[in-house]
């Protein structure tokens, strides 16, 4: 019996019933089964079967193309588990899948994100976990792709990481970093997860917890890779770098070594994981990097994943087996049969014969494998196809729900900044008023200390007087006792010289004499008793006269008991009378001592009191005095304000001026009336002109700077009067600060001189509001499209004139001058349409920034709440109208040779300044970044060219018409030839003085230009650069936005350049 040998390789490779499209459906079906049965709403761990499927269809078809095709179609945002699950098998795919995977998911970061930031919106305890592992997910694709030389299993060699940081120093630093916040993502994870869980040992045996603890096993194995990798890295820093310098590198570090010590020693005490996984464990403490010895007892700690025993699955067939054999084999039996042992019956083909018949059957098979795979392609296309339409139905729909859920978002965004804002001005507002009534109360306080010290000054001063009325009541009664006593004294003296001229007498008129001398001493007893009364009312003196009094009496009572007695001695009257004498002296004495002590005391309180008067005034004056300096310095400053270069670029409003000036006179009226309080008031109260004098000085400092911030957008003319009345104003208001520092000149203080000035910036203020146009704001929109139209038509108008008026000018003229119209009108041709395509522009760049802006609004209500750059837009379009309307006249009169060639280049600047108006007015509120934005200065540069190029072809054409006569000058002598001379020198000043003349009369019409202009204008308003809205007649010219004050160029100077000059200037 004959055996089959070598049997052709391709007739053992071909399977019976095999083919690309069953294997690839097989596939498919495969991957579906094991995505969806993986990823579920279940709270269940991912099954290890069900993942390993997925990881090795990548590994089949060496991507991840499959995994992403069904993942998409997955209902991530209804469901927060599904999301946490898809983003652990994501992880392991990431982790254990081919490595073309990972430019896979590279291609579907935005979906990753938005699964991530949708979950992060959401009070979800699982969608605040997607949230975070999205951002894992989102660091780990980003770190793999910029460094290719870590796996996304970040398992390498010490070799592979010493060649992926490098030699340079900045390589190693920022790969540091960068592992940093990699092992920041994979920490903050498993942080979360434990928050989430109870650690107790029963929760990782429930299905719920080890549905969040399950992706913890891919994050220990990454953060195990990355604390060695971070090791290595900062031991090679420190031994290039000085410790100083990574100072914050070993903080982080040391951080994250707790926190990653930590998470294993937590992880390693739950049964969940001791059955999956052996964790490893870290040291005590972290490695010292200041010493590089630590390298060597540095231990990589190594994760290990146990052997797990194979769990029960259905069997796949790898290989298809059908029931019976196709209906073909009997043919391929044959064939074999016939290659085998040769044809039957003897007949004998040529190898070659039957290589080629071989090689027919083999590509009619693969042409009909090649028409399947072809079939199932179209199907498979046509079924993606409706996959794409419906996920971009669903898409746009998603995108609506987002539009809508962002516009709600923003909407509470805004009720909240006006709730906090509110809230914000409501505390500020109570403390405005703590801090008012805080002042008010330091005020009241220090009022009432002043009202009492005042109090006790008119007390003492009233007691005093009073001490002082007492004093005089008493010396006048102590001067009326001594005068009793004299009379008594010498009425005794007398008495006594009597009794020396009786006793000398005859001894028998002794009798008479006692009883007349007793008589006398009872009417001197009467006396005495009265002096004592006398006496008694001056106790109040003092207990020594009292004394002294009763002295006297029992004196006067032992004289009367001597002269009673006929023996009485009279050297003992004699010295009672010595004795009563001295008495009386000592005590006059006392009476005038006392008596000018009471005096000195009084003028002592009275010298008292005035100091304390004058203290007080002092006090007070000071006060006011150093109010006045401050005001002083505050005054200086405003009006230094006026010379201020810096101060140039600062602008204001007229209303906002006329509102400080109008508070700076109510100011001026307070001012005055508290230093006429001062100067009345006895007490001198400086209070109410300190308060107004701070007030005062605020206000017009204020006053003064808003005035010069105005004048920076004034007219000249006004602005020149606006800044000479507030210097005026600053020099009136100095020149009484300086007043009220002086006492002398505080009396003269005249506050009512500086109201003069102030009335007169008011004025000015008043006369340079802005008159707005009697157009109400709902009609603006209308109105902006209506002038916009109109500039186009014009323009429209215009090209279609010049182009009439070369037709004309070429049957009318020939030569030179048709060639100079034919280039004139070519060049205004090409200006005309250089301004039709710059209007076009405008207009698109409206809409955009109409729509841009106008949000939820209409358009109308965005035109009346942009009312002054609406009224610019309306303005510049009149402009450029007008311009191209005049410019058009000019060409036809310069054609016509009824004009001038001069008419035509002014009309030409003052075009190129209209359509820059147009421009500058257009992009105000546009974007930068806009591309209508970009080809509007383009189209404004091309403008300019354009009005250059009309200048220039006027130019050269005047020069080419005009007959330049050539001087002969060889039949004169030099008596005519100096004749000549000086009457060109006169012709060339009278030009010279005419040139002037007209110079001067262009500033006068300039200036009442701008005088106009600002009537209708609005200078100091948030647009000045804009044009203000005119009514359009004719060809009047509507009044445009402020020049600035160039002297006008000589004609020999101009040149291509003067065409965009003016629109340079402008923009």
């Amino acid at each position: 019996m004959n055996s089959i040998k070598n049997v052709p390789a391709r007739v053992l490779n071909r399977r019976p019933g095999h083919s690309l499209e069953a294997e690839r459906e097989q596939f498919d079906k495969t991957q579906a089964i094991s995505i969806s049965k993986a990823i579920n709403t279940q709270e269940a761990p991912v099954k290890e079967k069900h993942a390993r499927r997925i990881i090795l269809g990548t590994h089949h078809e060496k991507g991840a193309f499959t995994f992403w095709s069904y993942a998409i179609g997955l209902p991530l945002p209804s469901s927060a588990i599904l999301s946490w699950k898809f983003c652990h098998v994501l992880h392991k795919v990431l982790r254990d899948g081919h490595p073309n995977v990972l430019h896979d998911c590279q291609r579907y970061r935005s979906n990753i994100r938005e699964i991530g930031d949708l979950w992060g919106h959401l009070h979800d305890r699982y969608g605040q976990l997607v949230n975070i592992y999205t951002k894992l997910l989102l660091t780990k694709i980003s770190f793999h792709l910029k460094h290719p030389q870590f796996p996304a299993g970040l398992e390498v060699t010490d070799e592979v990481l010493e060649k992926a940081a490098g030699t340079d120093i900045n390589n190693i630093f920022q790969l540091t970093v960068e592992m940093f916040d990699y092992m920041d993502c994979e920490l903050k994870l498993s942080e979360s997860v434990f928050r989430q869980l109870n650690t107790a040992i029963a929760v990782s045996q429930m299905s719920s917890g080890q549905c969040r603890l399950a992706p913890l096993i891919q994050v220990i194995q990454d953060c195990s890779h990355l604390y060695h990798y971070t090791v290595k890295l900062m031991f090679k820093l420190h031994s290039c770098l000085p410790a100083d310098t990574l100072q914050g590198h070993r903080d982080r570090f040391h951080e994250q070594f707790h926190s990653l010590r930590n998470f294993f020693r937590r992880a390693s005490d739950m049964l969940y994981f001791k059955r999956l996984i052996q964790i490893p464990r870290l040291p005590e403490g972290p490695p010292n990097f200041l010493r590089a010895s630590a390298l060597a007892e540095h231990i990589k700690p190594v994760v290990v994943i146990p052997e797990e025993a194979p769990e029960d699955e259905e069997p796949e067939n790898l290989i298809e087996i059908s029931t019976g054999p196709p209906a073909g084999e009997p043919a391929v039996v044959a064939d074999l049969f016939e290659q085998t042992f040769g044809p039957p019956n003897g007949s004998v083909k040529d190898d070659r014969d039957l290589q080629i018949e071989a090689l027919k059957r083999e590509v009619e098979m693969l042409r009909s494998e090649l028409d399947k795979i072809k079939l199932e392609a179209q199907r498979f296309i046509a079924q993606l196809k409706g996959q794409v339409n419906a996920l971009e139905a669903e898409l746009e729909e998603q995108r609506k729900q987002k539009q809508k859920a962002l516009v709600d978002n923003e909407q509470l965004r805004h009720e909240l900044a006006q709730l906090r804002a509110a809230q914000v001005e409501g505390e500020r507002n109570q403390g405005l008023r703590e801090e008012a009534e805080k002042k008010a109360s330091a005020t009241e306080a220090r009022y009432n200390k002043l009202k009492e010290k005042h109090s006790e000054l008119i007390n003492t001063h009233a007691e005093l007087l009073r001490k002082n009325a007492d004093t005089a009541k008493q010396l006048t009664v102590t001067q009326q006792s001594q005068e009793e006593v004299a009379r008594v004294k010498e009425q005794l003296a007398f008495q006594v010289e009597q009794v020396k001229r009786e006793s000398e007498m005859k001894l028998e008129e002794q009798s008479d004499q006692l009883e007349k001398l007793k008589r006398e001493l009872e009417a001197k007893a009467g006396e005495l008793v009265r002096v004592q009364e006398a006496l008694s009312r001056t106790e109040q003196s003092g207990s020594e006269l009292s004394s002294r009094l009763d002295a006297l009496s029992a004196d006067r009572d032992e004289l009367s008991r001597v002269v009673r007695q006929r023996e009485a001695d009279l050297l003992a009257a004699q010295s009672l009378a010595r004795e009563k004498e001295e008495a009386l002296s000592q005590e006059q004495q006392r009476s005038s001592r006392e008596r000018d002590e009471l005096q000195g005391r009084l003028a002592d309180k009275e010298s008292q009191e005035q100091g304390l008067q004058q203290r007080l005034l002092d006090e007070q004056f000071a006060m006011l005095r150093a109010t006045a300096v401050e005001a002083r310095r505050i005054l200086q400053d405003a009006v230094g304000k006026l010379d201020d270069p810096l101060h140039l670029r600062c602008t204001s409003s007229p209303d906002y001026l006329v509102s400080r000036a109008q508070a700076a006179l109510d100011a001026v009226s307070a001012l005055e009336k508290g230093h006429a309080q001062y100067l009345t008031s006895r007490a001198a109260d400086a209070s109410g002109l300190v308060a107004a004098l701070t007030r005062f000085s605020h206000l017009t400092a204020d006053t003064i700077v808003h005035g010069s911030a105005t004048s920076h957008l004034a007219p000249t003319d006004p602005a020149d009067r606006l800044i000479d009345t507030c210097r005026e104003c600053g020099a009136r208001a100095l020149e009484l600060v300086g007043q009220l520092q002086e006492q002398q000149a505080l009396l003269q203080a005249q506050p009512g001189l500086v109201r003069t000035p102030l009335q007169g910036i008011l004025q000015l203020g008043q006369e340079l509001k802005p008159k707005s146009l009697d157009v109400r704001q709902e009609e603006l929109g209308a109105m902006v499209d209506k002038e916009m139209a109109a500039t186009s038509a014009a323009i429209e108008d215009a090209v279609r004139r010049i182009e009439d008026m070369m037709n004309q000018a070429r049957h009318a003229s020939s030569g030179v001058k048709l060639e100079v119209n034919e280039r004139i009108l070519n060049s205004c041709t090409d200006l005309m349409k250089a301004i039709r395509l710059l209007v076009t522009t405008s207009t698109s760049l409206q809409k955009e920034i109409v729509e841009s802006g106008r949000g939820a609004a209409t358009q109308q209500e965005f035109y009346a709440k942009n009312s002054r750059w609406t009224e610019g837009l309306i303005s510049a379009s009149k402009a450029v109208g007008w311009g191209a309307t005049q410019l058009v006249e000019s060409a036809d009169k310069v054609v016509l040779h009824t004009g001038k060639y001069e008419e035509l280049i002014v009309c030409s600047h003052e075009i190129a300044a209209s359509t820059a108006q147009l421009v500058a007015a257009s992009k105000v509120k546009a974007d930068k970044h806009s591309p209508h934005l970009s080809r509007l200065q383009e189209c404004s540069r091309t403008v300019n060219e354009m009005a250059a190029n009309v200048v220039a072809s006027t130019k050269s054409g005047q020069e080419q018409v005009e007959d330049r006569d050539t001087m002969d000058f060889s039949g004169l002598s030099l008596i005519k030839l100096k004749k000549q001379e000086m009457e060109t020198q006169v012709r060339a000043l009278e030009l010279e003085k005419t040139l002037e003349v007209e110079r001067v009369r262009l500033g006068e019409l300039r200036r009442q230009h701008y005088l106009l202009a600002g009537a209708t204008g609005a200078p100091g308003e948030e647009e000045p650069s804009q044009p203000s809205p005119a009514p359009r007649s004719g060809t009047k010219k509507p009044p445009l936005a402020q020049k600035p004050s160039v002297a006008p160029r000589q004609d020999h100077q101009l040149d291509k350049k003067d065409a965009s000059y003016t629109a340079q200037v402008v923009n």
